[in-house]
């Protein structure tokens, strides 16, 4: 073995925090560590048969693609073998010194102690190399990759302490083998017994054999397959356990908790493949980045062509992890290609409408699982009315809301739901949802404009996400009914629960005066003011002209850096309210001035809104208060 241009390197600051979490903190997840490996192992097979498909050359002279787990229990060493694409210096340094995502050591900072504890947090960065240092005080890695010569070949080791060396070295065999020296409280992992059981338990249904062997047997090895290494998505349905299913999960995602559903179904006749898909019980920490890498594992014909394939899910389904195997596409399809493929295009629409109606059963059949996808994914999935209208009542039966009628923060409520208990409510002869968004829970159940809906038996929505008032404004409708926000425009309500129970309607004629007394007063502050029915227990509230931007949707844009157009709103005031009376009958301008303001300050706060001015207010209700 000749060795050549020695270097030493520090690790990536993300690398080093990671390495000290998982060497300090997982030792009740230990055995994953082989998982991941394999896994790994697998993958650079993979990869190396794709290549091959342009360039067969790469598989000579070794073109049986398998893992090898050696292990020698005098040494307390394990390693794990493969044949597969291996890797270059630049790709070593690169691959194992780094974790080349933007955002990682912020996340790792803020995660809490009991977090920290979690193997899930391997899988979250997809760094399942590292989980190597878990039972490991040394770690050594020698590769070469398909096609190059034997000249160069890579040695990379370290003690995941903060540094590793990387130097050349002769080596004859394509691939990689990553050796494990054991801790001394590791050392059971170097016994057949041990190594046979998790293979079993952790990768049966990798597409390659796993073989075994212990290098300190005398003579020649005997290899024997510990897996059943058959593609687990090629099997009959019939013929895999949930467990199973499970492991695969794990395998595809690297993620440690079970999913919440899957959905495994074989289409034949006009295109023929194969889908496998997850919906995971956890959303991954960069969900929000929606440039991250997403998609399915993509197979043709049972060979692997690419990770993260974008192509075949909208992106409000970026979380679903799973794989797709196509008997219809081209074994040498790239990205470009797969963007302009009508087979794709059609495979899209089918695995979307699959993974909604998977999403529906769960609902239906367990409301409580569905309320954890709701909880970790349903921001997202209000997405999908502006990005797939064809699915857009699909996605809707899907979406959940806080409502009037349990008043609870947990968004459970469905539209089918809200419908169902509907008496009355409709305005103006058509059917209605009403809604109403507010900054937060609390903000929105005690909004003053719920009085006179309260008082009816009328039930609203209470939407609170940044995005619901542009979600509503994509669905337009639901089941025939039209969606109407309380703080827009006038309210003409007909029927509810209790119709005798409505506010009589104020005589705009006999208020006038004090109606131009305060528009006068109030000047640029409000568009308008107008005697209302819709309040009861509140002296005044603020609405929004019927075709006027809403306030969510107004910090959305500017949240964007577009630009808002100004908007005053209407003030309704409510003229058997005792500070009203008061109003009318008062002479002191200055004293009615002051009232004017903090009734239109008051209002502003009540639906959870930021005075300009605080400090006047405070002036003001000192004023009064004294007076």
């Amino acid at each position: 073995m000749s060795v050549a241009a020695r270097e030493t390197h520090g690790f990536q600051a993300e690398v080093q925090k990671l390495l000290h979490l998982m060497i300090h903190s997982l030792y009740s997840n230990r055995e994953i560590f082989l998982r991941e490996l394999i896994s790994n192992a697998s993958d650079a097979a993979d990869r190396l048969r794709f290549e091959a498909l342009a360039n067969p050359a790469l598989l000579e002279p070794d073109s049986d693609l398998k893992v090898r787990v050696e292990y020698d229990a005098a040494a307390k060493t394990v390693s794990v073998v493969d044949n597969g694409i291996g890797m270059t210096r630049e790709e070593v340094i690169r691959q194992l010194g780094t974790i080349a995502r933007s955002g990682t050591g912020e996340f790792i900072s803020q995660l809490s102690g009991e977090q920290k504890k979690d193997a899930n947090l391997i899988g979250q960065f997809g760094v399942g190399f590292y989980s190597a240092f878990i039972v490991a005080d040394r770690v050594v890695v020698e590769t070469r990759r398909a096609g190059a010569a034997a000249s160069d070949g890579v040695h990379w080791e370290s003690d995941g302490q903060g540094e590793y060396s990387v130097e050349n070295l002769e080596r004859t065999e394509r691939g990689t083998r990553v050796t494990l020296h054991l801790r001394e409280d590791a050392v059971e992992y170097a016994d057949e017994f041990r190594l046979r059981t998790l293979i079993r338990k952790y990768s049966d249904h990798i597409a390659f054999p796993v073989v075994m062997t212990s290098t300190a047997e005398e003579g020649e090895a005997k290899e024997e397959a510990a897996n059943e290494a058959k593609a687990l998505w090629t099997r009959p349905r019939t013929e895999i356990t949930d467990a199973e299913y499970q492991e695969f999960y794990r395998h595809v995602s690297h993620d440690f908790q079970e999913p919440l559903t899957w959905s495994h179904n074989k289409v034949e006749g006009k295109r023929e493949y194969v889908s496998l898909l997850y919906v995971p019980a956890r959303a991954p920490w960069d969900l929000w980045n929606r440039t991250g890498s997403r998609g399915l594992k993509l197979y043709v014909k049972r060979v692997f062509i690419m990770d993260d394939a974008e192509q075949f899910l909208p992106l409000y389904l970026r979380f679903v992890r799973g794989v797709v195997d196509s008997g219809d596409l081209s074994l040498n399809v790239s990205r470009e290609l797969l963007q302009q493929d009508a087979v794709v295009e059609s495979m899209k629409s089918a695995l979307t409408k699959r993974v909604l109606d998977t999403l529906d059963r769960l609902a239906k059949d367990d409301p409580v699982k569905y309320a954890t996808f709701w909880k970790e994914f349903g921001r997202v999935l209000k997405e999908g009315p502006a990005e797939d209208h064809a699915n857009r009542e699909k996605v809707a039966a899907l979406l959940r809301f806080s409502s009037t009628h349990n008043d609870s923060a947990t968004p459970d409520q469905s539209l089918a739901d809200y419908i169902g208990r509907r008496k009355g409510g409709d305005e103006g002869g058509k059917k209605v949802i009403w809604y109403l968004t507010a900054d937060s829970f609390n903000a929105a159940r005690s909004s003053p404009h719920l009085e006179v809906f309260r008082k009816r038996g009328i039930e609203v929505l209470l939407l609170t996400d940044t995005i619901d008032e542009w979600l509503i404004g994509h669905l337009g409708e639901f089941d025939g009914h039209e969606f109407r926000d309380v703080k827009r425009g006038e309210l003409e309500l007909d029927g509810g629960d209790q119709p005798e129970a409505a506010n009589p309607k104020p005589d705009a004629g006999e208020h006038q005066a004090l109606l131009d007394r305060l528009k006068q007063t109030l000047g640029a502050q409000v568009q308008d003011v107008r005697a209302t029915d819709r309040l009861s227990e509140s002296a005044a509230c603020l609405v929004i002209g019927e075709h006027e931007m809403g306030a969510q949707m107004r910090k959305l844009m500017q949240a964007t850096g577009q630009t808002v157009p100004e908007a005053q709103p209407i003030l309704e005031v409510n003229p058997a309210h005792p500070l009203l009376k008061r109003l009318a009958t008062e002479t002191d301008e200055a004293r009615f001035t002051d009232l004017a303001l903090l009734i239109v300050d008051q209002a502003h706060l009540a639906e959870g809104g930021q005075l300009e001015d605080p400090g006047a207010f405070v002036q003001r209700l000192s004023r009064i208060l004294l007076g």
